[in-house]
């Protein structure tokens, strides 16, 4: 096997994980997962497929990363979500890397596109990240934020491009998704504080509209149909919750400030 640990951060995924697993065996003697608080059985469903479960509570996306890193085995580290499923053209891929010894790059970058409900594959014209995720341990690291989910590489770092798209699973309903990007508004709330950054009220205003033409037009959602109409206002609700809840924060402590003066006096 290449020498090659794959990491997964996870929490209530036994619906899905087994299969995001199942599909890399063949990649990774050393597949971890570090789980913060699973109440559904996903510690079981990633032992018996042979994962290393270890339990960690949440500090964060970077933090937990980070962390997950640590506990690998091998110089090379893939990363996938639980929602994440890798096909078996993008493992032949992988694979084909470390065929002839080191590949030729520090890190990779793999092309992840979502898979709607009632979708067998991702649409032909799916809008697409492409993040680093495949990369050598002494020459990248996940970026310590909480909410910034990306790999801080060396500035020598060789960086390729795969041809293989990850199939990224991430909805389960529009209730879930919104509850996830509710708990995500409060984490970007409170990155915002944390590095003391004010946004104009003026986003107020503008996000929703601006961030539903991101999602509807620039990222193809019109093209997936009602379910893409769906996810398009999800998304622009989420991004104008983190600016609502970052301003009723900042009229909070104005608030406290008054009444703290008033009652000075």
């Amino acid at each position: 096997m290449p020498p090659l640990s794959i990491f997964i951060i996870a929490r209530d995924e036994a619906d899905r994980i087994g299969r995001t697993i199942a599909a890399v065996r063949a990649l990774s003697d050393d597949i971890v997962v570090i789980d913060s608080g699973s109440t559904d059985g996903t510690q079981d469903v990633a032992m018996n497929l042979g994962a290393r479960v270890i339990e960690r509570g949440w500090p964060g996306y970077g933090p937990q990363k980070r962390f997950a890193e640590e506990q690998c085995r091998h110089p090379w580290l893939l990363n996938l979500d639980a929602d994440e499923v890798t096909p078996p053209e993008l493992v032949a891929e992988i694979a084909g890397l470390f065929a002839k010894g080191e590949p030729a790059c520090d890190a990779y970058r793999l092309r992840i596109a979502e898979i709607f409900p009632g979708e067998g594959a991702p649409h032909r014209f799916a809008y697409a990240l492409s993040p680093v995720r495949l990369y050598r341990a002494d020459k990248g690291r996940y970026s310590p934020s909480p909410v910034h989910d990306r790999v801080d590489l060396a500035p020598d770092a060789r960086v390729g491009k795969l041809k293989g798209t990850i199939h990224h699973y991430s909805v389960r309903s529009l209730g879930e998704q919104m509850a996830k990007l509710n708990a995500y508004s409060d984490a970007q709330a409170d990155d915002l504080d944390a590095r003391g950054e004010t946004l104009s009220v003026f986003r107020l205003v503008a996000e929703f509209p601006a961030n539903f033409i991101k999602a509807y037009i620039g990222r193809r959602h019109m093209l997936r149909g009602v379910y893409g109409f769906m996810t398009a206002m999800n998304y622009a609700f989420y991004r104008y919750l983190r600016v609502a809840k970052h301003w009723e924060r900042r009229l909070q402590r104005r608030s406290a400030r008054t009444n703290g003066d008033r009652h000075g006096g």
